[in-house]
Protein backbone atom coordinates (compact mmCIF):
# COMPACT_ATOMS: atom_id res chain seq x y z
CA UNK A 1 0.00 0.00 0.00
CA UNK A 2 1.57 3.45 -0.85
CA UNK A 3 2.31 5.91 1.88
CA UNK A 4 0.39 8.40 0.12
CA UNK A 5 -3.11 6.48 -0.46
CA UNK A 6 -6.20 8.60 0.04
CA UNK A 7 -7.82 9.12 3.42
CA UNK A 8 -4.82 8.18 5.72
CA UNK A 9 -5.25 4.42 4.53
CA UNK A 10 -2.13 3.57 4.94
CA UNK A 11 -2.67 4.11 8.51
CA UNK A 12 -5.51 1.90 8.67
CA UNK A 13 -3.42 -1.66 7.85
CA UNK A 14 -4.41 -4.29 10.14
CA UNK A 15 -2.51 -5.39 12.94
CA UNK A 16 0.62 -8.32 12.21
CA UNK A 17 1.63 -9.77 15.59
CA UNK A 18 5.19 -10.71 14.35
CA UNK A 19 5.79 -7.01 14.47
CA UNK A 20 3.18 -5.69 16.95
CA UNK A 21 3.97 -4.45 20.52
CA UNK A 22 1.62 -3.79 23.21
CA UNK A 23 2.17 -0.80 25.66
CA UNK A 24 0.74 0.00 28.62
CA UNK A 25 1.03 3.58 29.69
CA UNK A 26 1.29 3.85 33.94
CA UNK A 27 -1.32 1.09 34.67
CA UNK A 28 0.92 1.16 38.44
CA UNK A 29 0.35 1.36 42.21
CA UNK A 30 1.06 5.02 42.27
CA UNK A 31 -1.75 6.25 39.28
CA UNK A 32 -4.83 3.19 40.19
CA UNK A 33 -3.56 0.62 43.11
CA UNK A 34 -6.78 -0.72 44.93
CA UNK A 35 -5.98 2.00 47.44
CA UNK A 36 -5.46 4.52 45.71
CA UNK A 37 -8.40 3.93 43.98
CA UNK A 38 -10.25 3.43 47.49
CA UNK A 39 -8.63 6.98 48.32
CA UNK A 40 -10.00 8.93 44.91
CA UNK A 41 -13.39 7.59 44.97
CA UNK A 42 -14.98 10.69 46.79
CA UNK A 43 -13.35 12.97 44.44
CA UNK A 44 -13.02 11.29 40.95
CA UNK A 45 -15.44 8.62 41.54
CA UNK A 46 -16.15 8.26 37.20
CA UNK A 47 -12.06 8.01 36.55
CA UNK A 48 -12.42 5.12 39.72
CA UNK A 49 -15.42 3.52 37.98
CA UNK A 50 -13.98 3.70 34.47
CA UNK A 51 -10.95 2.00 35.55
CA UNK A 52 -12.35 -0.77 37.61
CA UNK A 53 -15.26 -1.50 34.56
CA UNK A 54 -13.71 -0.82 31.67
CA UNK A 55 -9.62 -0.43 31.89
CA UNK A 56 -8.55 -3.30 33.67
CA UNK A 57 -10.60 -6.22 32.22
CA UNK A 58 -9.63 -4.43 28.94
CA UNK A 59 -6.20 -4.57 29.59
CA UNK A 60 -6.57 -7.94 30.68
CA UNK A 61 -8.23 -9.08 27.91
CA UNK A 62 -5.41 -7.13 25.30
CA UNK A 63 -2.55 -8.59 27.25
CA UNK A 64 -4.05 -12.39 27.25
CA UNK A 65 -4.17 -11.91 22.96
CA UNK A 66 -1.20 -10.34 22.65
CA UNK A 67 0.35 -12.92 24.47
CA UNK A 68 -1.49 -15.22 22.08
CA UNK A 69 -0.84 -14.03 18.84
CA UNK A 70 2.58 -13.84 19.72
CA UNK A 71 3.19 -10.13 19.95
CA UNK A 72 5.35 -8.50 22.31
CA UNK A 73 4.22 -7.05 25.48
CA UNK A 74 5.82 -4.32 27.00
CA UNK A 75 4.51 -2.01 30.04
CA UNK A 76 6.16 1.57 31.06
CA UNK A 77 5.74 3.16 34.56
CA UNK A 78 6.85 6.47 36.17
CA UNK A 79 9.71 4.56 38.38
CA UNK A 80 12.73 6.97 39.24
CA UNK A 81 16.39 5.62 38.76
CA UNK A 82 16.89 6.42 42.35
CA UNK A 83 15.73 6.54 45.66
CA UNK A 84 15.11 10.34 46.31
CA UNK A 85 14.37 11.00 42.52
CA UNK A 86 16.89 13.53 41.63
CA UNK A 87 17.09 11.92 38.19
CA UNK A 88 13.34 13.04 37.24
CA UNK A 89 12.38 15.42 34.98
CA UNK A 90 12.01 19.46 35.90
CA UNK A 91 7.86 18.86 35.47
CA UNK A 92 7.99 15.78 37.76
CA UNK A 93 9.34 17.37 40.32
CA UNK A 94 7.31 20.37 40.03
CA UNK A 95 4.39 18.02 40.01
CA UNK A 96 5.59 16.04 43.07
CA UNK A 97 5.62 13.12 40.76
CA UNK A 98 7.86 10.23 42.23
CA UNK A 99 8.26 6.71 42.66
CA UNK A 100 11.44 5.41 44.04
CA UNK A 101 13.44 2.80 43.06
CA UNK A 102 12.13 -0.61 43.32
CA UNK A 103 9.14 0.55 45.21
CA UNK A 104 5.46 -0.23 45.36
CA UNK A 105 4.14 2.67 43.81
CA UNK A 106 6.34 1.84 40.67
CA UNK A 107 5.05 -1.78 40.18
CA UNK A 108 2.28 -2.35 37.86
CA UNK A 109 -0.80 -3.31 39.60
CA UNK A 110 -1.54 -6.92 40.08
CA UNK A 111 -4.60 -7.26 37.86
CA UNK A 112 -2.41 -6.76 34.93
CA UNK A 113 0.87 -7.94 36.10
CA UNK A 114 3.86 -8.69 33.56
CA UNK A 115 5.00 -12.07 32.89
CA UNK A 116 8.48 -12.73 33.71
CA UNK A 117 9.61 -12.32 30.33
CA UNK A 118 8.00 -9.23 29.57
CA UNK A 119 10.01 -5.77 29.24
CA UNK A 120 8.96 -3.17 32.40
CA UNK A 121 10.60 0.11 31.21
CA UNK A 122 10.85 2.95 33.92
CA UNK A 123 10.28 6.57 32.97
CA UNK A 124 11.04 10.51 34.59
CA UNK A 125 8.63 12.05 32.11
CA UNK A 126 5.45 12.16 31.01
CA UNK A 127 6.95 10.98 27.33
CA UNK A 128 8.10 7.40 27.52
CA UNK A 129 10.19 7.93 24.03
CA UNK A 130 11.55 11.56 25.18
CA UNK A 131 12.88 10.08 28.89
CA UNK A 132 13.56 6.14 28.10
CA UNK A 133 15.35 4.03 25.32
CA UNK A 134 12.18 2.38 24.44
CA UNK A 135 13.00 3.53 20.57
CA UNK A 136 15.69 1.55 20.64
CA UNK A 137 14.32 -1.35 22.17
CA UNK A 138 10.78 -1.17 19.82
CA UNK A 139 14.00 -1.01 16.98
CA UNK A 140 15.70 -4.21 17.63
CA UNK A 141 12.65 -5.95 18.35
CA UNK A 142 11.41 -5.65 14.60
CA UNK A 143 8.20 -3.17 16.04
CA UNK A 144 6.29 -1.68 13.43
CA UNK A 145 2.88 -1.61 14.56
CA UNK A 146 2.70 -0.09 18.12
CA UNK A 147 -0.79 -0.66 20.07
CA UNK A 148 -1.07 1.72 23.06
CA UNK A 149 -3.48 1.87 26.20
CA UNK A 150 -3.17 3.05 30.10
CA UNK A 151 -3.30 5.76 31.90
CA UNK A 152 -3.94 8.91 31.97
CA UNK A 153 -5.25 9.73 28.38
CA UNK A 154 -4.76 13.07 28.21
CA UNK A 155 -1.35 13.39 29.67
CA UNK A 156 1.02 10.21 29.27
CA UNK A 157 -0.93 8.31 26.82
CA UNK A 158 -1.41 10.87 24.42
CA UNK A 159 2.62 11.83 24.62
CA UNK A 160 3.61 8.24 24.01
CA UNK A 161 0.92 7.92 20.47
CA UNK A 162 2.42 11.40 19.43
CA UNK A 163 5.99 10.86 19.94
CA UNK A 164 5.61 7.13 18.30
CA UNK A 165 3.87 8.65 15.29
CA UNK A 166 6.84 10.82 14.82
CA UNK A 167 9.34 8.03 15.06
CA UNK A 168 7.63 6.24 12.26
CA UNK A 169 5.57 3.72 14.11
CA UNK A 170 1.68 2.88 12.72
CA UNK A 171 -0.08 3.47 15.87
CA UNK A 172 -3.54 1.95 17.69
CA UNK A 173 -4.93 3.93 20.65
CA UNK A 174 -7.25 1.73 22.40
CA UNK A 175 -9.74 3.68 23.47
CA UNK A 176 -11.72 1.85 26.12
CA UNK A 177 -8.64 1.12 27.82
CA UNK A 178 -7.61 4.20 28.43
CA UNK A 179 -9.12 6.68 31.37
CA UNK A 180 -8.89 10.18 31.77
CA UNK A 181 -9.63 12.49 34.83
CA UNK A 182 -13.13 13.48 33.43
CA UNK A 183 -14.79 12.05 30.02
CA UNK A 184 -14.01 15.67 28.51
CA UNK A 185 -11.00 15.21 28.59
CA UNK A 186 -10.84 11.69 27.55
CA UNK A 187 -13.24 12.62 24.22
CA UNK A 188 -11.10 15.65 23.40
CA UNK A 189 -7.55 13.82 23.31
CA UNK A 190 -8.89 10.30 21.26
CA UNK A 191 -10.79 13.11 18.96
CA UNK A 192 -7.02 14.96 18.62
CA UNK A 193 -5.12 11.88 18.17
CA UNK A 194 -7.31 9.59 16.00
CA UNK A 195 -6.36 9.93 12.55
CA UNK A 196 -3.76 12.60 12.82
CA UNK A 197 -1.74 10.47 15.11
CA UNK A 198 -3.18 7.55 15.15
CA UNK A 199 -6.16 5.33 14.34
CA UNK A 200 -8.66 4.53 17.13
CA UNK A 201 -10.18 1.11 17.69
CA UNK A 202 -11.72 -0.93 21.00
CA UNK A 203 -10.56 -3.13 22.90
CA UNK A 204 -13.00 -6.18 20.65
CA UNK A 205 -11.48 -5.29 17.64
CA UNK A 206 -7.60 -5.07 18.67
CA UNK A 207 -8.69 -8.66 20.14
CA UNK A 208 -9.51 -9.63 16.80
CA UNK A 209 -6.85 -8.54 14.53
CA UNK A 210 -4.57 -9.79 16.84
CA UNK A 211 -6.08 -13.08 16.67
CA UNK A 212 -6.64 -12.94 12.61
CA UNK A 213 -3.80 -14.78 12.05
CA UNK A 214 -0.68 -16.52 13.73
CA UNK A 215 2.25 -14.99 14.74
CA UNK A 216 5.19 -15.61 12.11
CA UNK A 217 7.74 -14.52 15.12
CA UNK A 218 10.50 -16.83 14.85
CA UNK A 219 11.22 -18.71 17.96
Amino acid sequence: MEIDAPGGAYREQPLDPATTALLSVDVQNMECGAPVRDRMRADKPDFVARIETLVIPNHQRLLAAGREAGGEIVFTVIESLTQDGRDRSLDHKISRLHAARGSWEGRVIDEVAPLPNEMVIPKTASGVFNATNIDYVLHNLGIRHLVIFGLVTDQCVESAIRDAADRGYLVTQVEDACAAYSEADHQRSVAAMSGHYCRTRSTEQVVAELLARPSRRSA
